[in-house]
C-alpha cells in the first residue's frame, strides 16, 4: 500500500511539473508553510502549485481531476475559519497572479487577478480619487481572491458594504474544467448569464424549484455572510450570479480574474472617538449614529486598548469616521455627530483631524485580531467565534447575552468590531489542548450558534463559515435550505474536488485542530520564555497567522521594522509567520520530521536578520530572533558550525586578541590576504573589513585618566577595579569628571570599544557636560575575600572586558552566551545594588542586556536587576539630568531608528532629546540590513543591501544636504559607510561636536 501511495505521488508530481509552467512543489518546507491559515485548524496538503496564469490553473485542475486529488485556492492565508487549508493541492495565487489587469476611472472599475493585494489596488485607485470599499484589517496583505472567496467586509462597510457589493464579474474554472464568466442578469433562457449549458440548466432548475424557500429562508441584515447567497439569484434581486458566488470559499470554482467596482473617496476624513461608560452602552448607541452617514462605526472596550493614549476618558469607545469635501466640512460633520452622541449617552469625545493621529488610533483597531489573542493576564485566546452578526439595533442586548454565555461556560474574551453593522469580533480563552477543553469549546459553540439565531443573526458576519461554523448552518438556515446548498455544490462540483469539508458537508468544528499535533509537555529549551511560562510550544503558538509580517511595505509615517527579510524576498518562508509555521511543524513532526536538525527550518531562519522587529510589531509578540537563537543552539549542538559562527559569533574574543595588533591588521585588510581571511571566516566577499581602532575606548579612558588625574586619583595598586567604580554607596570621580552629579556606569560594549571609540569619547563628554559622572565597570568582581572592596586602580587591560553576549546569542552559541553573561552579572551586580544606572551606547547591546540576558539567566534574580538598570544614552540624560539644556544645533535629521531600539528599548527619549537640541524631523523605520553578523555572512549580501534600500538609503538620499545623518548602531553606520555616500553618526557625537562649538553648558 505504501509503495502504491509513493507511486501515485511521483506520478502526480511528474504530471503537474509537465503541465504547469509555474512552480510545483512537493517539498516538506513548502507544504508546511500552508498547513494553516489564521484559524484554529490545520490540514496537510500534498503539494503547492503557484500558477502563472489562468491556463496554468486549468492545467493543474486537469491533472488533479485525473488523479482524484482535491484543490484548495489560497490567497494571503489570513482566513479565520479554516477555509484556506486543504489536504490536496494548494493553489498559491500570491506569487504570480497578482496583476491589476486594467483600471477604468470613468467606469470606476478595475480588473484584477486573484493574487492582487488589496492595498496595491487601493494605491492604484487612489491616483484617481477612488478606492475599493471593503477594507478588512489585513488590507496590507490580504488578496482580492481571498476577499471574494470569503465575502470580506472591513471597517467601512457601513458606507460601502461587503465585497459582494463591489463585485461586477467573476471569471472562474470549475473542478471539471468548465469556464464561467459570472455577472448579473439572465440569458434568453432566463438562466444566469455566463454559464456553460450543464450548469445553466441545473442552476435555473434549482432556483425555479426553490423560489419560496430562497425568498423566506435568509435573515435580513447587512452582515449576513454564512452559507451560499442563493437569494442573489432571485429575479427581484437581478439574478446576480457574481454576487451568489462571492463568499463561496473556493468550493464552487477557482477564481482567475474579477471585475470589481471602485468608489469615490472623500477629499477629507476626520475621526470622532466617542467614549461610553461600557461596551453595552457603546453597542446600544452604535446604530443610532447611522443616520449621520458615517463611514465607520467601530467599537472597542478598555480591556482591548490597554494603555493606548489619545482616547477620551471612558470604558468603551466608538471610532466614527466622517468624510467631507474639505477638512472643514468633515470636521463640522464630526462635531455635529458628537453633539448628537452626547445627547444619546456618550460621556466624552475627541475629534482627530491629524492624519498621523488617526493612523495611530486605527492601528489599535487593526492590530486587534492579534492583540486580542492574549488577555490582560497573558492567557491565550483563540478565534472560532470571531465574527457573528446580528441586526445592528439588537447589538446591545445580544452583547449582554453573549457575555452571560461566556460566564456560564467559564470563558473570557474581549469583544470588539463593527458595531455599526452589528458584527462582533472576539478571541476567547478556549482550552484547545485538552479533551475537556475541546468539549467546552464545542458546547459553547452550539449554544452561541443558537443565541445568534435567536436574534435573527448570521453565524458569520465577515470571515465565512469554513470549518469553524459550517457544521452549525442547519441551526441558522434549517435542514431544508442547507440541503439546497448541498445540491448547489453538487451541481458545480459533483466530484467534491474543490475545498472539500468546507461550508457544505463540513468536517466537525472540533476536528483538525492545529494544536493537537504539538507536544503534550514542554520541550527542553535554553531561554526562559517568561511570557509563555517557559513553554517553547506556547511561544510558537503565538503566531495566529494574521500575517502583519507579510506587509510588502511599511505604512506612511510608520516606524515599524517587521519583517525586513520578507520585504526583501517576498517569500513566505522568510516572513515571521512562515518561520513560525515551520517551527510549529517541526514540533509536530509530521511534515518536518528532523526536529531540531531540520534543514527546512534552518534554511528559513538563515535569512532572519534577528532584528527583533516582530517582538514589538507583531500583534501577538512573536519573537523570532529568540526562536532563531534557540533553534541554532540545538541544531548545531555537538556539530561543526558555519565558519561565520566562529568568526562573527565570537567577535568579542577576536577583537580583544587583535587590539594590540590593530595597525598591522588594518594594513593587511587592504591586501589580497583579506580575501583569503574572509573566505576562511565565512564573510561575504563584497564586504570590506571595518578598520580596528588603534586605541580602544577603554585604553583612551585610562590614558585620559592618567594624564589628567587630579587629587585622589589612584596611581597604582591592585588591578581589579574600574575607574571611580562606586564602593559602598560612595564614588570616586574619574579624571575630568565633574565633582557633583549622579554616577552612571558607562558600558564599554565591544563595538564602541574596538571599532568606534569616538562614540564612547563623545558620550563621556556629553554626560559630563550634563553634570553626570560616567565611570567604567571593572573586568572582575570588586569584592575580595572577607568582603573588602579594593580601591579603584588601573585594570589589567589584557583581561577581556565584560560582554553582553549579543554575538553569541545571534549565532545560537547559547552555552558561551550564558558564560559571558554570568561573568557580567557577577561583576556588575554589586555596583548596581545602589541603583546606579548602566548606560549603554550601542542599541543592540542594550537590547541584549535588557532581554536576552534575563531570559537566558532566568534562574538568577540578579539578571533581572541588571536588565532593569539598562538605560540608553538619551534615557540617561532625560532621567538623570532633566534640567540640562543640550546645545542648539538647529538642523534637520535623517536616518533610521535602530531596529533593536524600536523593538525593545523605545525611542521616545531620543526624540525628545533631538527636539530640545533643535534636530528636527523623524527617523525612518525598518532595518539597515547589516544587522550585526547577518550582513557580513557569506550569502546574505544581496538581502542585506535590499533591506537597506527599502527605507534607510532612500531616507538619507532624499534628505536635505545640511541634514544630520543619525545612526546610533555600529551596524547602521557601517552599512551607510559601505553603501551610501553620506556617513552616519551617533547622537552623542553630534551633541559633543556642538558642545565644542558652543562651549560646554552645564546644569542651569
Amino acid at each position: 500500500m505504501a509503495d502504491r501511495t509513493e507511486t501515485e505521488k511521483r506520478d502526480l508530481a511528474k504530471e503537474l511539473a509537465a503541465a504547469v509552467r509555474g512552480e510545483v512543489s512537493f517539498a516538506a518546507a513548502d507544504r508546511a508553510l500552508v498547513t494553516m491559515d489564521a484559524s484554529n485548524y490545520r490540514r496537510v496538503p500534498r503539494a503547492v502549485v503557484a500558477p502563472l496564469d489562468a491556463e496554468d490553473v486549468a492545467a493543474a485542475l486537469r491533472v488533479c481531476r485525473e488523479h482524484g486529488v482535491p484543490v484548495v485556492p489560497r490567497g494571503g492565508g489570513t482566513s479565520i475559519a479554516g477555509q484556506a487549508t486543504g489536504v490536496g493541492v494548494v493553489l498559491d495565487f500570491t506569487r504570480h497572479m497578482r496583476r491589476i489587469v486594467s483600471l477604468d476611472p470613468a467606469a470606476r472599475t478595475a480588473v484584477v487577478q486573484p493574487g492582487v493585494i488589496l492595498d496595491d489596488l487601493r494605491s492604484a485607485a487612489a491616483a484617481h480619487g477612488l478606492t475599493f470599499g471593503p477594507d478588512p484589517s489585513t488590507h496590507s496583505r490580504c488578496t482580492l481572491g481571498g476577499m471574494i472567496g470569503n465575502n470580506s467586509c472591513g471597517s467601512h462597510s457601513v458606507a460601502w458594504g461587503t465585497t459582494a457589493d463591489s463585485v461586477r464579474e467573476l471569471e472562474l474554472l470549475t473542478y471539471g474544467g468548465e469556464r464561467v464568466r459570472a455577472g448579473r442578469g439572465t440569458d434568453p433562457t432566463g438562466a444566469p448569464t455566463g454559464l456553460p449549458p450543464r450548469l445553466r440548466d441545473g442552476v435555473k432548475a434549482l432556483v425555479d424549484g426553490e423560489l419560496a424557500l430562497l425568498r423566506t429562508g435568509y435573515p435580513d441584515l447587512p452582515r449576513r455572510i454564512s452559507g451560499y447567497a442563493l437569494d442573489a439569484l432571485l429575479p427581484e434581486n437581478g439574478t446576480d450570479l457574481a454576487r451568489a458566488l462571492t463568499g463561496s470559499e473556493g468550493t464552487l470554482g477557482v477564481l482567475t480574474e474579477a471585475t470589481v467596482r471602485l468608489v469615490e473617496t472623500p477629499a477629507a476624513r476626520v475621526l470622532a472617538v466617542l467614549a461610553y461608560p461600557d461596551e453595552s452602552a457603546a453597542a446600544e448607541a452604535a446604530h443610532t449614529l447611522l443616520p449621520h452617514r458615517p463611514m465607520t462605526v467601530e467599537g472597542m472596550a478598555a480591556d482591548l486598548v490597554g494603555a493606548a493614549t489619545g482616547l477620551p476618558k471612558g470604558g468603551a469607545w466608538l471610532f466614527v469616521e466622517m468624510g467631507g469635501g474639505s477638512p472643514g466640512e468633515a470636521a463640522a460633520r464630526a462635531e455635529a455627530l458628537c453633539r448628537a452622541a452626547a445627547a444619546d449617552g456618550s460621556t466624552d469625545h475627541t475629534v482627530v483631524t491629524d492624519p498621523a493621529g488617526q493612523r495611530a488610533l486605527w492601528r489599535i483597531r487593526e492590530d486587534a485580531s492579534g492583540t486580542a489573542t492574549r488577555l490582560s493576564d497573558g492567557s491565550e485566546a483563540w478565534p472560532g467565534w470571531e465574527d457573528c452578526a446580528v441586526p445592528p439595533s439588537q447589538l446591545g442586548p445580544y452583547l449582554r447575552d453573549f457575555r452571560a454565555l461566556l460566564t456560564q461556560h467559564g470563558l473570557r474574551g474581549t469583544p470588539y468590531g463593527h458595531f455599526g453593522d452589528g458584527c462582533i469580533h472576539i478571541r476567547i480563552d478556549f482550552d484547545l489542548l485538552t479533551a475537556p477543553g475541546i468539549r467546552r469549546f464545542r458546547d459553547f459553540s452550539t449554544d452561541l450558534g443558537d443565541l445568534v439565531v435567536s436574534y435573527g443573526g448570521s453565524l458569520s458576519g465577515e470571515h465565512g463559515d469554513g470549518q469553524a461554523r459550517a457544521e452549525l448552518l442547519p441551526r441558522m438556515y434549517g435542514p431544508e435550505l442547507v440541503g439546497v446548498f448541498e445540491r448547489f455544490k453538487s451541481l458545480w462540483d459533483p466530484a467534491d474536488g474543490l475545498n472539500p469539508g468546507m461550508l457544505v458537508r463540513p468536517a466537525r468544528l472540533d476536528e483538525n485542530l492545529r494544536f493537537e499535533v504539538l507536544p503534550k509537555h514542554p520541550v527542553p529549551v535554553e531561554f526562559g520564555y517568561p511570557h509563555d511560562h517557559g513553554d517553547f510550544s506556547a511561544a510558537v503558538r503565538r503566531c495566529v497567522g494574521v500575517a502583519k509580517c507579510r506587509n510588502a511595505a511599511t505604512a506612511p509615517g510608520s516606524a515599524d521594522v517587521m519583517c525586513p527579510s520578507f520585504r526583501a524576498t517576498g517569500e513566505e518562508q522568510h516572513s515571521t509567520r512562515g518561520r513560525a509555521r515551520l517551527l510549529h511543524e517541526m514540533l509536530a513532526g509530521e511534515v518536518i520530521t528532523d526536529g531540531w536538525r531540520s534543514p527546512e527550518v534552518r534554511d528559513a531562519l538563515d535569512l532572519c536578520l534577528s532584528c527583533k522587529g516582530c517582538r514589538s510589531d507583531c500583534p501577538v509578540g512573536v519573537d523570532m530572533a529568540t526562536y532563531k537563537a534557540e533553534f541554532l543552539h540545538h541544531h548545531y549542538e555537538g556539530r561543526v558550525r558555519p565558519a561565520a559562527h566562529y568568526s562573527m559569533g565570537r567577535l568579542p574574543q577576536w577583537l580583544h586578541a587583535a587590539a594590540p595588533l590593530a595597525p598591522a591588521l588594518n594594513a593587511l585588510a587592504r591586501t589580497p590576504l583579506a580575501t583569503v581571511a574572509k573566505r576562511l571566516g565565512g564573510i561575504a566577499p563584497e564586504r570590506p573589513i571595518p578598520p580596528l581602532a588603534t586605541e580602544t575606548f577603554i585604553r583612551w579612558w585610562w590614558r585620559r585618566r592618567k594624564t589628567t588625574a587630579g587629587a585622589g586619583a589612584p596611581s597604582g595598586g591592585r588591578a581589579t577595579a574600574g575607574a571611580g567604580v562606586p564602593s559602598g554607596g560612595r564614588t570616586t570621580a574619574g579624571a575630568g569628571a565633574p565633582s557633583g552629579g549622579r554616577t552612571v556606569i558607562l558600558w564599554p560594549d565591544t563595538f564602541t570599544n574596538h571599532l568606534s571609540p569616538e562614540v564612547g569619547r563623545a558620550a563621556v563628554r556629553v554626560l559630563e557636560a550634563a553634570g553626570l559622572r560616567p565611570l567604567l565597570p571593572p573586568t572582575a568582581p570588586l569584592r575580595q575575600p572577607g568582603g573588602a572592596l579594593p580601591q579603584p586602580a588601573l585594570p589589567r587591560l589584557h583581561r577581556p572586558p565584560l560582554c553582553c553576549g549579543l554575538t553569541y546569542v545571534s549565532t545560537g552559541q547559547l552555552d558561551q552566551a550564558r558564560r559571558v553573561m554570568r561573568r557580567t552579572v557577577e561583576v556588575l551586580s554589586p555596583l548596581l545594588q545602589d541603583g546606579h544606572p548602566l548606560v549603554v551606547l550601542e542599541p543592540s547591546c542594550a537590547a541584549a542586556l535588557r532581554t536576552d540576558l534575563p531570559e537566558l539567566l532566568a534562574d538568577d534574580p540578579r539578571a533581572a536587576q541588571l536588565a532593569n538598570s539598562v538605560r540608553t544614552f538619551a534615557q540617561a540624560l532625560e532621567e538623570l539630568a532633566p534640567d540640562w539644556q543640550p546645545p542648539r544645533i538647529d538642523r534637520p535629521v535623517a536616518g533610521q531608528t535602530h531596529c533593536h531600539q524600536h523593538a525593545v528599548l523605545g525611542d521616545a527619549p531620543d526624540r525628545r532629546l533631538r527636539e530640545r537640541a533643535g534636530l528636527t524631523g523623524n527617523l525612518t523605520g525598518g532595518c539597515c540590513g547589516l544587522a550585526g553578523n547577518f550582513g557580513f555572512e557569506r550569502g546574505h549580501y544581496d538581502v542585506s543591501v535590499a533591506c537597506a534600500e527599502d527605507q534607510l538609503l532612500p531616507a538619507v538620499q532624499q534628505s536635505p544636504e545640511d541634514a544630520e545623518i543619525l545612526a546610533d548602531g555600529f551596524s547602521c553606520r557601517t552599512q551607510l559607510a559601505q553603501l551610501g555616500d553620506r556617513p552616519g553618526r551617533h547622537l552623542a557625537e553630534v551633541l559633543a561636536e556642538a558642545l565644542g562649538e558652543a562651549g560646554e553648558p552645564g546644569t542651569p
